[in-house]
C-alpha cells in the first residue's frame, strides 16, 4: 500500500525522500499550480518561500546543531541546500531556485515516488503523512479541524523584498559581514540619524494591506515580525533589531553609522539580494518609497515586493505524540510547519522524523521518540508536550533541550554550555540506530 504524503513542501519532500530510499512506496500530492496558495511563486516541491536562509551552520548555535542531526540521521534535504549554498558568512543560504528545481528532479525521477498535481480534500483512511504546511486551503483545513476536534491556531508571516545587485549603488553601499568574520557576503546600506528617521517617517506612516476579515485578530511570530510592527514599538526598536550597525565599520568612515541595512545574497549568480529582517505588509507603493529613501537603494529595481500571509498550525500538544503520529490514529502523522514548527530548518527536520517513524510503523517496529538532550528530540516534545495551554509556533533553541550541568564558575559559560550540548547530542544520535 503506498503511502500518502499531503504537500510536497520542505516536510513532504523530505519525508517522501525518506521513505523511498527504505523502499516504501510513496504517493506525493501537492495542490500547485492548479490552485496557489498566495505566497509560493512556482509549481516547484520544497520551494523557499520567504528567506532563502537556513540560519547558522555552527553547531554551537541551536539551528546549526539541528542541521548535524539531519546529517547524522541522513538527510536528503540538508544535503542537497548544502550543494546549492552561497555565501552568507556563517549562515547556510541556498539558490532557493536552483535548490526547490534540485528536489524536484529527484522526486520525479525516483521509481518510488509519485508526483500527483491535484488538492486533496480529505483526510485519507490509509497510512499519510499530512505536511501541507501553513498555508493548507481552506477545505483541507476544515477536515482537519473536524479530525483533531479543536480549533486551529493560527499567526501571520511576513516576506521580504527583494532588489537587483545591480541597481544598488555601491558608491554608498559596502560589502562586510558583522565584526568583519569570513569573505564578505552581506550588502549593508548606511544611514546617520538624520537618514534613518527620515526612513522611520516614511515607515511608520505608509498604508498597510488590510486584511481580510477572518485575518483582523492576528498573531504575529516574534522572529518574523514585519518591520512596521517592530517600528511601532519605539523609534529606536530596529536600530537593535534588523538595522543595528553593531559590527559594521563602514570602510570609508572607519566608524558604525546610526544605522544599517543588510542585503543577503538570494540567488546562486549574486544577481538578486533580499532586505535582512523586513518582512513586510505594506502597499506596494509604500514599499517602494521606503526601500527607496534607504542610501544605496535610491534606485532600486524591486523585484519582488513583500508580503503577508496566514500560516495554519495545529494544536500539537493535544493531537500528536512525540513520534509526530496522531494520538488517535498511529497511521497518520503531521510533519512541517503545520505543526507548529518555525523555520526552514525545523520543518526539513519534522519531516525527515515523519519518515523515518512512517517506514518504522509499516515494518512493525517501534517508531523512534528522540531524546531531549538532542535539538530534534526537544523540538518535538516541546510541540507535543501536553501541558501546554497556550501553545505557539516555536523555532530550535537551547531553552528546550535537557540542561547540562556545568561547574558553578564556568555556569555563565554560554560559549563552553552550547559546546557541551552540541558534543552530547552527536554523540547521542551517532549511538541510535534509525
Amino acid at each position: 500500500m503506498d503511502v500518502i504524503i499531503i504537500g510536497a513542501g520542505l516536510a513532504g519532500s523530505e519525508a517522501a525522500l525518506q521513505l523511498a530510499k527504505r523502499g516504501i512506496k510513496v504517493k506525493l500530492y501537492e495542490m500547485r499550480p492548479a490552485i496557489a496558495t498566495g505566497a509560493h511563486k512556482t509549481d516547484k516541491c520544497a520551494e523557499f518561500v520567504c528567506s532563502n536562509s537556513l540560519g547558522s551552520f555552527d553547531i554551537t548555535n541551536a539551528s546549526g546543531l539541528l542541521k548535524k542531526e539531519m546529517e547524522l540521521l541522513g538527510g536528503e534535504l540538508i544535503k542537497a541546500a548544502y550543494e546549492c549554498q552561497v555565501p552568507a558568512g556563517n549562515a547556510l543560504a541556498i539558490d532557493r531556485e536552483g535548490f526547490s528545481e534540485k528536489i524536484t528532479k529527484k522526486i520525479e525521477n525516483n521509481p518510488n515516488i509519485t508526483l500527483v498535481r491535484e488538492e486533496i480534500t480529505e483526510i485519507p483512511d490509509t497510512p499519510a503523512i499530512i505536511a501541507s504546511g501553513p498555508l493548507t486551503s481552506t477545505l483541507f483545513a476544515d477536515r482537519i479541524k473536524e479530525f483533531t476536534k479543536n480549533e486551529h491556531l493560527f499567526f501571520f508571516d511576513a516576506i521580504a523584498p527583494i532588489v537587483e545587485a545591480e541597481s544598488i549603488d555601491f558608491d554608498i553601499a559596502f560589502w562586510q559581514n558583522r565584526y568583519n568574520k569570513g569573505e564578505p557576503s552581506y550588502i549593508n546600506c548606511p544611514m546617520n540619524k538624520e537618514q534613518y528617521e527620515n526612513f522611520y517617517e516614511i515607515l511608520t506612516n505608509a498604508p498597510r494591506i488590510e486584511l481580510k476579515e477572518f485575518e483582523k485578530n492576528a498573531k504575529f511570530f516574534e522572529s518574523c515580525l514585519p518591520v512596521e510592527v517592530l517600528a511601532s514599538r519605539g523609534v529606536d526598536t530596529l536600530r537593535f533589531g534588523p538595522m543595528k550597525p553593531i559590527g559594521l565599520i563602514d570602510p570609508r568612515t572607519e566608524q558604525e553609522n546610526y544605522a544599517v541595512v543588510q542585503l543577503r545574497q538570494d540567488n546562486s549568480a549574486k544577481t538578486l539580494f533580499n532586505l535582512v529582517g523586513f518582512q513586510t505588509n505594506l502597499k506596494w507603493g509604500s514599499q517602494k518609497e521606503l526601500i527607496h529613501s534607504i542610501p544605496g537603494l535610491e534606485n532600486a529595481n524591486i523585484v519582488r515586493y513583500g508580503v503577508m500571509h496566514r500560516n495554519t498550525f495545529i494544536n500539537s500538544p493535544k493531537i500528536l505524540n512525540p513520534t509526530l503520529q496522531t494520538r488517535i490514529r498511529a497511521d497518520l502523522f503531521f510533519a512541517g510547519q503545520i505543526t507548529g514548527t518555525e523555520g526552514y530548518t525545523e520543518s526539513i527536520a519534522s519531516g525527515l522524523l515523519a519518515g523515518i517513524n512512517m517506514a518504522k510503523y509499516l515494518n512493525g517496529e517501534t517508531p523512534v521518540v528522540l531524546p531531549k538532550t538532542t535539538m530534534l528530540g526537544a523540538l518535538t516534545n516541546y510541540i507535543t508536550d501536553p501541558s501546554h495551554e497556550k501553545f505557539q509556533p516555536i523555532n530550535s533553541n537551547w531553552g528546550i533541550v535537557e540542561k547540562i550541568e556545568l561547574p558553578k564558575k564556568e555556569r555563565k559559560n554560554k560559549k563552553l554550555k552550547a559546546e557541551l550540548l552540541a558534543k552530547r547530542s552527536v554523540e547521542v544520535l551517532s549511538a541510535i540506530t534509525i
